[in-house]
């Protein structure tokens, strides 16, 4: 069965999700401490959740782009604000859907049901989530959007690296061994060509920014940055 938190201080329209969800067969787990929603959302281990963005003490932006950044589930974003610089501003920070309020309900579960499918086909496909991005670690596939890339295999070992450490710092010597399996006799300039070729191939899908090269030290994939 599967796991929805509910993010919303509307009592009434809180009570009412948790209600339809239940009844549609769903976990469905309200969130009440607003103020440490993340530490709480990390607890509950949610396959979902459904996130108002005006909430106190923190906005649902900074709560979606926390969840994102910590990969801690997938994030359906039900609000009344309909403006489109904000339903961009929420698909910018990691939001895989957006919904306005008052919404019609059946609507509301088709969406639900969907996101649960494609998280699921994702588990299954072992995909990692980059945030704004896929990897499949297998085969280096890159998915962003409705497009795909097979990266070449030591651009995806990069990748790969920079991905399951994120947002930490991966050193030099890190991804000597990734790549070559030793730091002895490797050529740093062999590492740049690697880092500028895969840079240039991330740059096409609009990713570029993502790599941050911390001088002396190493690299890092930075969180997904709002529009």
């Amino acid at each position: 069965m599967a796991r929805i938190v509910v993010v919303e201080d509307d009592v009434y329209m809180r009570e009412e999700l948790i209600d339809m969800l239940g009844k549609a067969g769903y976990d469905a787990v309200p969130l009440l401490d607003f103020e440490n929603a993340i530490s709480q959302i990390k607890e509950l281990s949610p396959d979902l959740i459904l996130l108002d963005i005006n909430l106190p003490f923190h906005s649902g932006f900074e709560i979606c782009k926390e969840i994102k950044a910590k990969q801690l589930g997938t994030v359906l974003i039900l609000t009344a604000r309909d403006k489109l610089q904000d339903e961009l501003h929420a698909l910018g920070l990691g939001a895989d859907d957006y919904l306005t309020k008052p919404c019609n309900m059946e609507r509301l579960l088709a969406r639900t049901k969907n996101l649960l499918r494609r998280r699921e086909e994702q588990e299954q496909q072992g995909l990692l989530d980059g945030g704004g991005f896929l990897l499949d670690p297998n085969t280096f596939t890159l998915y962003a959007g409705k497009t795909s890339y097979v990266l070449p295999q030591n651009e995806g070992k990069i990748l790969l690296a920079l991905l399951k450490s994120s947002p930490n710092l991966v050193s030099k010597s890190e991804l000597f061994h990734a790549l070559w399996g030793t730091t002895e006799f490797i050529d740093e300039n062999a590492l740049q060509v690697n880092f500028t070729r895969l840079r240039k191939t991330l740059r096409e899908f609009g990713l570029e920014e993502r790599i941050e090269t911390v001088r002396g030290q190493g690299y890092r994939l930075k969180e997904q940055v709002g529009l």
